[in-house]
């Protein structure tokens, strides 16, 4: 029987690293407002809200009112199809910023990168990296698509080098989401690049007993105390329920995603 007081620290670790998600085709305001309140528990916020561009400015606005000021927008760029071309990724990275967004996950040209362009995948993420200035750039490698070991870890040594801030699993749209075997690739990365970067695991996290294994390599390998909010997320929305049923609240009906 799993120990409840680990399981309310496991929660409240949980809550603190996430981004909360809603990267839908429908997403209106309506279901913006709501995962705005979404986001005021009695037991703290998550670290960021993710949507689409166009709802960055709504998403700051209500966050802001609900006097959640504290809480990250961040939006994505080059998604989900992580297409090689510099300029448009740029061109999005710089009107996500204008429109208020703290943080921009951008997807890596992984089709590119396997089919051995790696030159245009370095190229975007230094153009977005130049866009973002001091404010993160987390890279979506799309772990689940590039499969092998060997990939996994060059596209991440790709991603650091030309500026990633964080290394991100996955886009949420793949067959194959986060997986504990690629974080680990990941967080060995990270560590041989002295930890300074951050990991985010995203796709397929709805229960604490998803989010575990992530918490738990983290701690393995970069040591107790580095899985801070400034260095580890988690991209979720369902995953908020489990957390608050753990820690006595009651569940809200985040909306419906991939993530």
């Amino acid at each position: 029987m799993p120990d409840v007081d680990s399981q309310a620290a496991l929660a409240r670790r949980a809550l603190a690293a996430l981004d909360l998600t809603s990267l839908n085709e429908d997403d209106d305001r309506a279901r913006m407002l709501a995962l705005c309140g979404a986001a005021a528990t009695p037991f703290g916020s998550p670290a960021a809200l993710c949507v689409y561009p166009e709802w960055v400015a709504t998403c700051r606005a209500e966050l802001d009112r609900l006097g959640l000021a504290g809480v990250r927008i961040a939006t994505v760029a080059n998604f989900p199809e992580g297409a090689p071309d510099a300029a448009h990724a740029a061109h999005d990275t710089r009107r996500a910023l204008a429109a208020g967004a703290d943080e921009i996950d951008l997807v890596f040209p992984y089709r590119a990168f396997l089919a051995g362009d790696r030159a245009s995948a370095d190229t975007v993420v230094r153009a977005c990296k130049a866009a973002c200035g001091p404010r993160l750039l987390k890279v979506i490698l799309e772990t689940g698509v590039l499969h092998d070991e060997a990939t996994i870890r060059a596209a991440a040594e790709t991603a650091l080098a030309a500026g990633a801030d964080f290394l991100k699993t996955s886009t949420g749209k793949a067959r194959v989401h986060a997986t504990p075997q690629a974080a680990r690739i990941l967080l060995e990365t990270l560590r041989a690049h002295g930890g300074h970067a951050g990991f985010k695991a995203s796709g397929g996290i709805r229960r604490l007993a998803d989010a575990a294994p992530y918490f738990a390599l983290a701690d393995e390998l970069m040591g107790l105390g580095w899985a801070t909010p400034a260095r580890f997320r988690l991209g979720a929305s369902a995953l908020l329920g489990d957390i608050l049923a753990t820690l006595g609240g009651t569940p809200p009906e985040p909306p419906s995603t991939s993530y």
